[in-house]
């Protein structure tokens, strides 16, 4: 058992994240619950995420920003690395006066920031108080670099584009007194808290645990988000998500329709985000339930399977509620999430083209009759629960908090 939180000075404590579902969601209980500490919370954030920051406590401290919001065509990030990593550049460039502005004569005892927020790093330098990286996936393990970072960049190094793009981040930084590469500066932090379940982690055995402490998740109450009722006579339910940012996949929809639709016992719930028309699925059976979003978690209590783009926050909330899975990854992480998962021997991974109806559905029964995943499942459950979730988070944040005299 993890001890009470710590006997602490009420500090001001300042979160930065980007707006997107997947980097804030994760941080949520963490604030809500130093905020019941006593401390007084500020969370940097675009507007759109303002009012979901304002109900854990915290004060959203708004910022423009000029990456893709939430709910965006993927086709926004563009198909390349540099398409990639290049928006987030610019997003720091311009956001970063915004900020300095809006905390002037206001400055925090203690930074908390995502991954992705590259100005909550520089503020906390031209601040001069400590930094804690809150991960909401996979984090660097020793041998990273070798292994992963040097051959997806070693192609765009060689490109004046690739050049252009290192030589503007070092010029930004060192404007703002930081001698450090890019490369650490963005994947290296001093202190990390990860929050996905260590089973989850990549050579989580290489990992440097005195810089990253895993937490696990922090899923905390969601009532608030709307329930969901199995329904009468569902002997099976199956939940299909793509998560918040890939959902532009109809054709993928209707391969699952054609899989559940008529499968006998079983009732399918399709989560089909906000670029896809149900029109577009055809007719639909009497078991199958399209929404553009649904209550996740609340459904994930009560489900049989869980068809996942394998997402870190998707990924842990099917551990956390035992739920076999068919991993089927769209983007970025989402592939090396769905390599752990099938490892874990706790589902399949397809890609987008092998999830045909016939290969879901002969992949769904052979998962859910399966003892061998119940039982591995059940024992990641447990292993997370030990790992301390949201009060261990805020016990090693406060221990990070400079002490006063």
């Amino acid at each position: 058992m993890f001890s009470l939180a710590p006997m602490t000075t009420p500090a001001h404590i300042a979160m930065f994240s980007i707006a997107a579902h997947g980097h804030v969601n994760p941080s949520l209980e963490v604030i809500r619950e130093l905020v019941a500490r006593g401390h007084r919370v500020t969370y940097g954030i675009p507007p759109v995420f303002a009012e979901k920051v304002a109900e854990t406590g915290a004060r959203p401290v708004p910022y423009t920003s000029v990456l893709p919001g939430p709910g965006a065509d993927p086709e926004a990030w563009g198909a390349t690395l540099l398409d990639n990593v290049e928006p987030f550049l610019n997003d720091a460039i311009q956001a970063l006066p915004q900020l300095i502005a809006a905390y002037e004569g206001d400055e925090p005892d203690l930074v908390l920031h995502d991954i992705a927020s590259y100005p909550a790093r520089v503020l906390a330098h031209r601040w001069g108080v400590p930094a804690v990286s809150l991960s909401p996936n996979l984090v660097a393990w020793d041998g990273y670099e070798e292994e992963v970072a040097e051959p997806m960049w070693a192609e765009p190094k060689r490109t004046e584009r690739g050049r252009a793009y290192y030589a503007r981040f070092e010029a930004w930084l060192a404007e703002n007194g930081i001698t450090q590469h890019p490369d650490p500066f963005a994947g290296r932090p001093a202190r990390s808290l990860v929050l996905i379940p260590k089973a989850l982690q990549p050579h989580a055995d290489r990992v440097d645990e005195r810089v990253h402490t895993f937490v696990g998740a922090c899923q905390g109450d969601r009532t608030a988000q709307g329930d969901w009722r199995r329904p009468a006579g569902a002997e099976k339910v199956a939940l299909v998500s793509l998560g918040s940012a890939f959902t532009k996949q109809p054709d993928f929809y209707r391969e699952c329709v054609a899989a559940f639709g008529d499968l006998p016992g079983w009732h399918l719930v399709l989560q089909i985000g906000e670029h896809v028309d149900p029109a577009e699925l055809g007719e639909l059976p009497g078991n199958v339930q399209v929404r553009s979003w649904v209550p996740q978690l609340a459904i994930l209590k009560q489900a049989d399977l869980f068809v996942t783009h394998a997402g870190a926050g998707g990924s842990q909330e099917g551990l956390a509620t035992a739920t076999p899975m068919i991993a089927v990854p769209q983007a970025v992480d989402q592939f090396g999430n769905a390599d752990m998962l099938q490892a874990l021997g706790v589902a399949r991974r397809l890609s987008t083209e092998e999830a045909t109806a016939e290969a879901l559905r002969a992949t769904a029964l052979a998962l859910v009759d399966d003892p061998e995943v119940a039982r591995r499942l059940k024992e990641i459950r447990t292993q997370m629960a030990h790992e301390g979730g949201t009060r261990r988070a805020a016990d090693l944040i406060e221990a990070e908090l400079p002490r006063r005299a």
